[in-house]
């Protein structure tokens, strides 16, 4: 993404939503009803920029449902320091999806 600022600004009159988080390379948009859109520069822990997020209820057992399908893992199950945690995998066709839940930050 050239300007992230100007993303936000556009999804934020275009879907009529809020800024949640604001990290300066990853900023998440979202509304009353749970809604999310997360918009990036680029990854800053990960080693690839996701294509898509996905956030699930129990990120382990999604984890699991990978690595049964044999897709690969392209960046480990990582507790990030924003409350977060997460894994990259890689679809059959080559899009990297971002798996996530929310944690309680320490």
């Amino acid at each position: 993404m050239s300007d992230l600022r100007e993303a936000v600004t556009e999804h934020q009159a275009a879907l009529d939503l809020t800024v949640l988080m604001d990290h300066g390379w990853i900023v998440t948009l979202g509304d009353d009803d749970g809604h999310q859109l997360s918009l990036m520069t680029r990854d800053a822990t990960g080693p690839v920029n996701p294509s898509v997020s996905i956030f699930v209820d129990d990120v382990d057992e999604a984890l699991r449902q990978v690595q049964g399908r044999g897709l690969e893992v392209v960046y480990p199950r990582t507790d990030e320091p924003w409350g977060v945690t997460r894994f990259f995998y890689r679809d059959s066709s080559g899009n990297v999806i971002n798996v996530g839940m929310h944690t309680l930050v320490q």
